[in-house]
Parts: C-alpha cells; structure tokens; sequence
C-alpha cells in the first residue's frame, strides 16, 4: 500500500471517532446500551421497529435537537448540553446503528436520518426545532431542513460534513475502503491516533470516548455499530448535499474550528478550512460563519464554552 494511500484510511477512519488504549480498560460492556450517559436515556419506538434513544434536559420555548456525527453518540454533546439547558430545551438522539439505539440493516442514507428526525419530532410534538449538527450530523441536518423546511426552524451546523465535493472516483474509492472488517478491526495504536485527529489539542476530559470505544469492541451489537458506519459513508458520498446549499433558506450558523484535520480531506482536496468553510457558507442565502482558531473538528467539544456563547447569540 502506498504510504499517501494508508493514510488517506487514517484520516476517514478519523471521522468515525475511534478511539482507546486497550492497555487500560477491559471490555465488560455486553451490550452497547450498558454505555454510561452524564444524562438519563429515554426510548421512543418509531417505525420498522426502530428505538431511539434520546436524552432530554432543559425547557424553553425554544428545542435544539442535537445530532452526532459519524461514528459518534450523544456523549459528544455534554458540553453544550449542559451549558445551552438553562435556556432551551435540549435534546439529543443517537442516530439508528449507534449508540444506544437499535441497530439493524439500515440503509443509512442522509434521507433515512432525515426521515428519522421527522417521525422523532413528529411523535415528541415538539413542533419547529433548531437543529444542531456534527459533522455528518451536520449534512444530515441540512438535507432535513431541505426535505421538511416547515419543521426546521435554524441550522446550527458545527463542521458539517457536505462542503466537499468529491468526483465519481472518490467516492467510489470512499465506498471501496470504509469496510465493516476494517472498523472493527482498527488497531489500538490507530485508535488512539484517531482520537488526536479530532482535535488540535485532545483534552484530558475526552478520555472517556477512548473507553467508550475500547469497551464497546465487546458489545454482541459491536458489529451492528460498525456496519451502520459503512452504510453511513456510502450514504454521505451518494447523496451530497453541496448543490442543494442554496435551497436552504432557513437562518443557519456554520461554525468550524480553523484547524480541523478532517476537513477537507488532506489527500483529496487539502488546501486550508477556511476555504471550504466559506465557499460552503457563502451558498446558503441566510448563513452566518464563525472560524474559530487553535481548534480542530471537534471544535464544539475542545472550545465549548466559546461555542456555546456564540450558539446563544446567534438564537437571540
């Protein structure tokens, strides 16, 4: 394998947020609903047998419905969570496939998530919404407010997967790559390198995603988790949102740390986030976009005090 090759693979597993030091916890986790929230977790059924998980903290006239990226789970919000839940109501799922929620053979296309987050609000009543995405999270929040515009109230898209634009052969090779063997199998050395991608310095108090990720490895719905990660990046790379960004009409705050590893893509695109970021942002009629600095793709996380006083004025 050619070296640019390898880590070309690093860098998309980056985004799966894998982390761990297998050297320091042992897998008692049977289960991927044994995971331990800072929050209680709550269940709705929702169509072709889907549970969801959910947490719900805060009240307000106004709910933010949080929703992670690739790879991810509602622990990737604490931070905001707790900080925004004295002035809105604050909810926040795992996707189907992650987290505690049921995993099956989803298709895990952006139209499948956004169908999801509609039934969800639908069931929940919770009437217009702010939808606040991560990453694919953040694709997927776009592609919703573009299907349902009457139930997206504003967009709070923190580096939102979707500013990219990759040629047929990219995303054919995205496809070819991102394998469920290849998830599963990641080793611990890569692991906790993909941890750092994330960040452009990993905070002390992140080292509980790293067991998360060790212990989950255990988990009789481990695999599950990991096909809904391949259905997932086929899904980002099939239905590209980029074209559509005009479309989306609603107020929307972009916000991206300017030293984001993940995007773009170093190998496929490279070149500076800011430039990305801007061309993305600039296609939206009513979007407004913050950089900040010394802060990488999980900005919402490693600058969280900064990001949530920005997310509070931008509401106001």
């Amino acid at each position: 394998m050619k070296k640019s090759a390898k880590y070309i693979i690093i860098a998309i597993i980056c985004l799966v947020q894998i982390h761990g030091n297998a050297q320091h916890y042992t897998s008692v986790m049977k289960s991927m609903k044994d995971l331990v929230y800072n929050y209680d977790s709550k269940f709705i059924s929702l169509n072709n047998d889907i549970e969801l998980s959910y947490i719900e903290e805060g009240s307000g006239n106004e709910t933010i419905l949080f929703i992670h990226g690739l790879g991810s789970y509602i622990p990737a919000w604490n931070k905001n969570v707790e900080s925004l839940k004295d002035f809105y109501k604050c909810i926040a799922i795992d996707l189907p496939g992650y987290g505690k929620s049921s995993k099956e053979n989803y298709s895990g296309t952006m139209e499948f998530y956004a169908d999801v987050i509609h039934e969800f609000c639908q069931k929940k009543n919770l009437g217009k919404v702010i939808l606040a995405g991560h990453s694919m999270g953040g694709q997927i929040s776009m592609v919703t407010a573009i299907k349902y515009p009457t139930l997206v109230k504003k967009l709070i898209l923190i580096a939102p997967a979707g500013f990219e634009v990759f040629n047929k052969g990219e995303k054919q090779w995205f496809r070819d790559v991102m394998t469920v063997d290849g998830v599963r199998l990641t080793t611990v050395e890569n692991i906790r390198l993909n941890l750092a991608y994330n960040f452009y310095q990993m905070p002390a108090d992140a080292e509980f995603m790293v067991k998360d990720r060790i212990e989950m490895r255990g988990a009789t719905d481990f695999p599950a988790y990991c096909y809904a990660i391949t259905q997932s990046v086929k899904g980002m790379v099939d239905q590209a949102v980029f074209d559509f960004l005009p479309d989306i009409k609603q107020p929307a705050l972009c916000i991206f740390g300017e030293n984001d590893n993940l995007i773009p893509n170093r190998f496929l695109n490279g070149g500076p986030t800011r430039k990305y970021a801007e061309k993305g942002a600039s296609r939206m009629p009513n979007c407004s976009l913050k950089l900040i600095p010394k802060a990488g793709h999980f900005v919402m996380y490693e600058k969280s005090e900064e990001v949530n006083s920005i997310i509070r004025g931008f509401l106001r």
